[in-house]
C-alpha cells in the first residue's frame, strides 16, 4: 500500500479530539455515529461536497451548493435545508473545533434511515441525515514531489450508467481503480473514459501542460471540479492557452508538465505516469497557476466576507 495519496495530509492530533455535526448535533468525534438502517450506509444513496476554510470563509461556497443541490434534484433527495442553514451548520463547527483556516470539510446529505433494508427509496421515510466532518488540514509537503499514477482498466462510466458528475456516497468505481493503482505501485489511478481517451484520477481531475498549453479532458466522463473549472478561469484570465479536449496515454506521457487539481490539494503536481518521467522536474506553468489560483481564492474570500 502507498505511503502518499493525493489526500495525504499532514498529521494533527487536535482531529482526534473533534467535534462532528450529525443531525443538528455536535458530538465528540468517537461519538458520531449513524443508523445501520441509514440509506448512505446501507446503500451509498447520498451526496457530499469537500470544501476548505480559509480565514473564516467557506471558498467557492456558492459553486459547491450549486453542484450540491443540482445533484439532489436530479435524485430527488430533499435536503430540507437551505444554503444559508447548510452554512451556519459549517460554521458552527468550525467554531466549535476552533478552526478559521487550514481546515477542511466533508459535508455529506443522505437519504436517510430506511423502514426495512432494501433498496427502494421510499423506504426512507424521516428526511435526510446531514453530517459535517471538518478536520485540521494542511496538505503534506511530501505532495510537492509529485504523485505517481498508474493507467489502470476501471473507466469513468457512460452518463446513462452513473454519470460522474454526481459526487455521490457510491464511489466503488473510483475505489477499484484505486486498488488497481496500489497494486501497480503508485499512488493515484489515471482513468480512462468509455472511449481510450484519458480522463481523470480517481479522487482528482487531471490536468497537462505540453509547450505551454494546458489541457485537460473534455469534462464529459469526469467530476465537474470546482478547482477544474477555476484552473481553466484563471488560465484564460492570465491568456494561458487551456483547452479541453480529448487526448490519449500518448501525449500524457510526454507531456512537460502534469497536476491534478481539487478542493484539499488545489493543484498537485505528478511526477510519474505509468513509471515515465514527466518532463525534466520543472513545473514552470503549474507554480504559475498555482499562483494565479492563491490570488483567486484570496479575492474570492475577500468578496465573500464583504457580501455578508
Amino acid at each position: 500500500m502507498t505511503d502518499t495519496t493525493t489526500h495525504t495530509a499532514e498529521a494533527d492530533d487536535r482531529n482526534d479530539r473533534l467535534l462532528i455535526h450529525v443531525d443538528g448535533k455536535l458530538v465528540p468525534k468517537a461519538e458520531a455515529v449513524v443508523s445501520v438502517y441509514d440509506s448512505g450506509f446501507m446503500l451509498g444513496d447520498g451526496m457530499w461536497e469537500g470544501m476548505r476554510l480559509y480565514d473564516g470563509e467557506w471558498a467557492f461556497f456558492d459553486a459547491h451548493m450549486d453542484r450540491l443541490y443540482d445533484s439532489c434534484k436530479a435524485v430527488r433527495l430533499e435536503i430540507g435545508k437551505t444554503r444559508e442553514e447548510l452554512r451556519a451548520i459549517l460554521d458552527e463547527t468550525a467554531a466549535a473545533n476552533g478552526m478559521t483556516g487550514d481546515a477542511h470539510c466533508r459535508l455529506m446529505i443522505t437519504r436517510g434511515r430506511k423502514a426495512k433494508p432494501f433498496q427502494h427509496p421510499g423506504l426512507s421515510k424521516w428526511g435526510p441525515t446531514i453530517v459535517a466532518i471538518i478536520e485540521h488540514s494542511v496538505p503534506a509537503a511530501a505532495l510537492s514531489r509529485g504523485l505517481r499514477l498508474a493507467s489502470v482498466p476501471q473507466v469513468r462510466g457512460l452518463p446513462h450508467s452513473q454519470d460522474p458528475k454526481f459526487n455521490s456516497h457510491s464511489k466503488l468505481n473510483c475505489i477499484i481503480a484505486c486498488l488497481q493503482a496500489e497494486e501497480a505501485g503508485a499512488d493515484e489511478a489515471l482513468m480512462l473514459d468509455p472511449h481510450g481517451f484519458v480522463n481523470t484520477t480517481n479522487a482528482c481531475n487531471f490536468f497537462i501542460v505540453r509547450k505551454g498549453e494546458v489541457w485537460t479532458s473534455t469534462g464529459d466522463y469526469c467530476m465537474n471540479g470546482v478547482t477544474r473549472a477555476n484552473v481553466i478561469r484563471v488560465c484564460r484570465e492570465a491568456g494561458i492557452p487551456v483547452f479541453e479536449k480529448n487526448f490519449s496515454l500518448y501525449e500524457a506521457y510526454s507531456a512537460d508538465e502534469a497536476f491534478l487539481t481539487g478542493t484539499f490539494g488545489a493543484q498537485t503536481p505528478v511526477a510519474e505516469i505509468d513509471g515515465r518521467a514527466i518532463g525534466d522536474g520543472a513545473r514552470p506553468v503549474t507554480e504559475r497557476i498555482r499562483a494565479l489560483y492563491k490570488d483567486l481564492v484570496a479575492r474570492t474570500v475577500a468578496a465573500q466576507k464583504a457580501a455578508r
